[in-house]
């Protein structure tokens, strides 16, 4: 893969991104597929989103939640399809700023990587603030102390050896499945309606009324239901990780998809007909609805089995997130001093100062009101998907066409349709969270304008692996 960054001066773009000179720190190859799959399923934390972030959409679409996360799932297929691609394309633990920057442009590759770092300082503590919520049946916690505690302990594992890690998240992984699965399983055996009542498009208005769901409000939601599955893209972030990237990036990333629609859709489609009426399920108490169909026994240890999914998560996500920030100061995305740091590897291998620099913030993070970032998480995810769908667009041209890689099938359908699709969902998002998300875009360009443009001979220099390259 020697050809799929070329210097500036012959590529074919300006702004295409060159390859780094020298040779640049790379991570150990050093876990398989399984262990991949394990890392990834992981952060997607099927049960933690099941039970922190669908309750929102429960609360917003009422019934129609299951059809919205479908369709949503069916997005991804796409958006997986196109992660697997250029992940094979680009093995780098840049994830999709190296993808986009390849293929792109650096300026767009620039853009994708702010986008994904405001998802990845915003997700974990707003997850880990729900730890406390779960340990209630146990013990009660102040709940920003105990999602800073669990920030923490996620920044220690992530110093910790990959492999190590690998087999710690595959445990916490196989009691979050168990806890979905009591969840489904109770859900279907106290059923108080149908499956048409999937398609019902009801919510619980004011008083006792029942409101209707329009087809704009499922639309809304599509940027959570995106969000909800999003972790898939962690194969792509581990690909330099990854024993055998242009075949096991592939695998990773579609099994990843697959696995966690099921544990999340399954049981959605049984808490809607399980719940007693559609003001339960507005509520988006699961909890109660799980200790309301059997015992307090068993919804204590669902409860605890999503905290450990938290926990879980938040493990993952600090290693994912320190490998893109480990990659930004290998490209040269900030002053020498900074990359100095953020590039260290400690003696596990694990990029020590950027874990760091991910988890202590993360901490902090826990102690301020999130509830509007969540939109702005939304608003990036579907804004970074689009601009991944569009270097997939571009991933066959020239020298690119004939490297050796794994290839979506209907190509160039696939990305044109996602392009069409999730510009139209961005436009039906509030107006809010995208002039938040476009204020950030736009003094991330001034950084780009002022500061890495005017040194492209020395930063923003974007390296693929060597033996990636082979």
């Amino acid at each position: 893969m020697t050809d799929t960054l070329r210097p500036v001066e012959t590529a074919v773009l300006d702004d295409a991104a060159p390859t780094a000179t020298g040779n640049p720190k790379t991570l150990k190859r050093s876990i398989g597929v399984v262990g991949g799959t394990l890392l990834t399923l992981s952060c997607v934390t099927p049960a933690s989103t099941l039970f922190v972030v669908i309750p929102d959409l429960f609360g917003s679409l009422g019934t129609a939640t299951a059809l919205t996360i479908a369709i949503g799932s069916l997005l991804c297929i796409g958006v997986a399809f196109c992660y697997s691609e250029l992940g094979t394309l680009i093995p780098s633990a840049g994830g999709e700023y190296a993808m986009v920057s390849t293929m792109a442009g650096r300026l767009a590759g620039w853009l994708v990587f702010v986008m994904s770092l405001l998802v990845v300082m915003i997700v974990p503590p707003v997850i880990a603030i729900g730890t406390a919520d779960y340990l209630a049946p146990v013990v009660h916690l102040d709940p920003a102390m105990t999602g800073a505690g669990v920030m923490l302990l996620a920044t220690v594992a992530g110093l910790l050896d990959l492999r190590a890690n690998a087999w710690i998240t595959g445990i916490f992984l196989v009691l979050e499945v168990i806890a979905a699965g009591v969840v489904a399983l109770l859900g279907f055996t106290h059923a108080h309606r149908g499956l048409g009542s999937l398609t019902s498009m009801q919510v619980a208005g004011t008083g006792a009324h029942t409101d209707p769901v329009t087809a704009m409000l499922v639309i809304s939601g599509l940027a959570i239901a995106l969000f909800a599955t999003q972790g898939f893209s962690t194969a792509v972030y581990l690909s330099e990780e990854l024993e055998n990237p242009r075949r096991n990036v592939a695998r990773t990333v579609l099994a990843t998809l697959a696995i966690s629609t099921v544990v999340i859709l399954v049981p959605v489609v049984a808490i809607t007909m399980g719940a007693s009426d559609i003001g339960e399920l507005t509520g988006g108490d699961i909890s109660s609805m799980v200790t309301a169909w059997s015992n307090s026994a068993v919804g204590t240890f669902v409860s605890l089995c999503v905290a450990l999914a938290i926990i879980n998560a938040g493990i993952v996500m600090v290693i994912q997130n320190s490998r893109v920030l480990f990659a930004s100061a290998r490209d040269k995305a900030w002053p020498e001093p900074v990359n100095n740091g953020l590039s260290r590897l400690g003696r596990f291998g694990s990029p020590w100062v950027a874990t760091l620099l991910v988890g202590v913030p993360g901490a902090a993070l826990c102690f301020v009101n999130l509830d509007t970032l969540y939109g702005v998480t939304g608003v990036s995810v579907t804004a970074m998907y689009l601009l991944v769908a569009v270097a997939a667009l571009l991933a066959r041209r020239g020298h690119h066409k004939h490297t050796p890689a794994w290839r979506m099938p209907l190509w160039p359908a696939v990305p044109v349709l996602l392009i069409v699709v999730l510009a139209y969902v961005l436009t039906q998002q509030e107006t809010q969270y995208l002039l938040w998300t476009g204020g950030i875009t736009a003094v991330a360009t001034l950084y780009w304008a002022f500061y890495l443009r005017p040194r492209r001979d020395t930063r923003w220099l974007v390296s693929i692996p060597e033996d990636a390259q082979a």
